[in-house]
């Protein structure tokens, strides 16, 4: 099938099923079911859908597992998948891989995925991954990869934060534009990344020390940084991360700090959404104001409504509405972006024991979303004595 992706599923028919929400209200009537959910998401003469109608039942499908901690999620439109594997509690011998046959290869060569802690004396930070935190495709088909080359989510390497762009008709990189310390200065941590589909911005979040959003041109390479310590890219102090009903934190005490972390562009272009993970507030702002002078971008900034703390976002091109990683719950939730402020809330999709940390998400060109599991609150920043290598997983929801 040359480099087109055929991915083996895991062996286990545990692994294709997990708890769907009125599922069981629909059991024998799935035809009947599927249609009056799809009715009612729609909405019938403009009004608004039902909130508990807003997605039809999901099946959850194990697509690959791995033996370190994985972030980010990209598919292509021929369905080849990749992954990254951030340098956190681990120096790891891949930090961008394609999956070929369910086995993640170095992406787009060993070279690339040479960098190590243990030699970056020796290395230049410039053309090797260092600490890469995300992947994704654009609409013309190439395949981006966000590094903020903070290892450990500590200092940054010096000429180490880029966003390269690789061909996947060469299977080479064509462009690195690289951030300086007026973009990503040290205690920075850029985290996610959107494009415009006309191929000329980029947008990103920085959830370290100081969150902010960067906005970049492609044509000039230029970026600049914008909403830098504004309240809606910090974490909220109210919040405090918990699992299993317990606040979440690490030996020393710390809770968890991220700041502006999960990013999503509206279908339109019209609207970019971000979100703190210690936070609860969906914010939002016009993509024309952030064209104007920085000083002038945070009157623009608006609360959309609480998701509570979340991960990663998706706005779905098959159906425009949100989708949110929820790591306190192992859930995915939904949210109608029809109606402004709090006039909707999000709905849980899908929650599962095995989505532990849901993290980032990918749109296949079959309309069917992917969806990484870090396993953040099981790793050593947070429990003493835990592997350096934490095993994880990519799943595929399927309605």
């Amino acid at each position: 099938m040359g480099r087109s992706l055929s991915v083996a599923m895991q062996a286990g028919r545990d692994d294709r099923f997990a708890v769907k929400p009125w599922h069981a209200i629909l059991a024998g009537y799935r035809v009947a079911g599927w249609a009056v959910a799809l009715v009612a998401g729609w909405g019938i003469a403009g009004c608004a859908a039902p909130q508990a109608a807003l997605s039809p039942p999901v099946t959850l499908e194990k697509v690959a597992s791995f033996d370190h901690q994985v972030t980010g999620v990209a598919v292509s439109r021929t369905g080849r998948i990749f992954v990254n594997f951030p340098r956190w509690t681990e120096d790891n011998e891949v930090s961008v891989a394609e999956l070929v046959n369910g086995q993640a290869v170095p992406y787009p060569d060993k070279g690339w995925n040479a960098w190590r802690n243990a030699n970056k004396d020796a290395v230049s930070a410039h053309d090797h991954w260092v600490c890469v935190q995300s992947v994704v495709i654009d609409s013309q088909d190439n395949l981006w990869v966000l590094d903020p080359a903070a290892p450990a989510m500590g200092s940054v390497v010096p000429h180490g934060p880029k966003l390269v762009q690789i061909s996947l008709l060469t299977n080479r990189p064509v462009r690195t534009i690289a951030f300086e310390e007026d973009v990503a200065p040290q205690g920075s941590y850029l985290n996610d990344v959107r494009f415009s589909a006309d191929g000329r911005t980029a947008y990103l979040t920085d959830s370290g020390a100081k969150g902010a959003l960067v906005v970049v041109d492609l044509a000039s390479g230029t970026a600049r940084r914008v909403l830098d310590g504004h309240p809606s890219t910090q974490p909220d102090k109210s919040v405090t991360v918990t699992y299993n009903g317990q606040p979440l934190r690490r030996p020393d005490g710390r809770g968890v700090e991220f700041a502006a972390d999960g990013l999503a562009l509206s279908v339109d272009e019209s609207t970019l959404y971000w979100q703190a993970i210690k936070g609860k507030t969906l914010h939002s702002i016009s993509t024309a104001a952030l064209k104007g002078p920085v000083e002038a971008i945070a009157a623009h900034v608006q609360a959309v409504g609480e998701n509570g703390p979340a991960d990663g976002l998706i706005i779905r091109r098959q159906d425009g509405r949100m989708y949110i990683t929820s790591p306190q719950d192992d859930s995915i939730k939904v949210r109608s972006l029809q109606q402004a402020g709090n006039a909707t809330k999000p709905t849980t999709w899908l929650k599962d024991a095995r989505l532990r940390w849901p993290d980032t998400f990918a749109e296949g060109p079959d309309g069917r979303l992917y969806v990484t599991t870090s396993r953040i609150q099981d790793s050593a920043f947070y429990i003493p004595g835990a592997p350096a290598a934490l095993p994880s997983a990519l799943w595929r929801l399927a309605p």
